[in-house]
């Protein structure tokens, strides 16, 4: 909830916590463990097409760091990712989430104006909460090696031994 707040009070349009913050919250859930240690990187994304600088970024990352120097931020604003990403452009946070490499970490959250945890999940959470990892259409389509390689890099088996990873054919 800190984390969620922290996001919050930096007042983005089209906000969201994303990623690996909350798949391996839900993994170690579903698995009965502790919690994992945060990531280094607690990915803030937003979606703002007139104020897309890296520049700006980095000025929220080090407002996030103010409030909170023992947390890893990376903040991106995803109007611009499509460019390092080779993709169009993207219309919202939602749809830049499209095109991440698995279902499972396309996922976001957020704190409601009430305090209600809102969810952004364009692909749905049933790969997340049945332990599924899957390619994304786009690593399925175009970028299937740097899927294949992140699977292995990441390992994820090792923490998670209940998952199940699909790999493109």
């Amino acid at each position: 909830m800190h984390v969620l707040q922290l996001a919050q009070e930096l007042d983005l349009p089209d906000c969201w916590v994303a990623a690996g913050f909350v798949r391996s919250a839900v993994w170690d859930y579903l698995h009965q463990r502790s919690p994992s240690p945060l990531p280094d990187d607690i990915d803030v994304i937003w979606h703002d097409p007139g104020n897309a600088t890296q520049e700006h970024d980095a000025m929220l990352e080090s407002r996030l760091r103010a409030c909170d120097a023992t947390l890893g931020w990376s903040v991106k604003n995803q109007a611009r990712m499509h460019e390092r990403n080779a993709d169009l452009p993207y219309l919202n946070a939602s749809d830049a989430m499209r095109h991440w490499p698995e279902t499972a970490t396309a996922v976001g959250v957020r704190l409601g104006r009430q305090g209600s945890i809102e969810v952004a999940a364009p692909f749905g959470l049933h790969d997340l909460f049945d332990l599924i990892v899957r390619p994304t259409e786009r690593f399925l389509a175009g970028k299937q090696a740097l899927y294949a390689d992140r699977i292995h890099c990441k390992n994820w088996q090792a923490a998670w031994p209940m998952l199940r990873i699909a790999l493109p054919d």
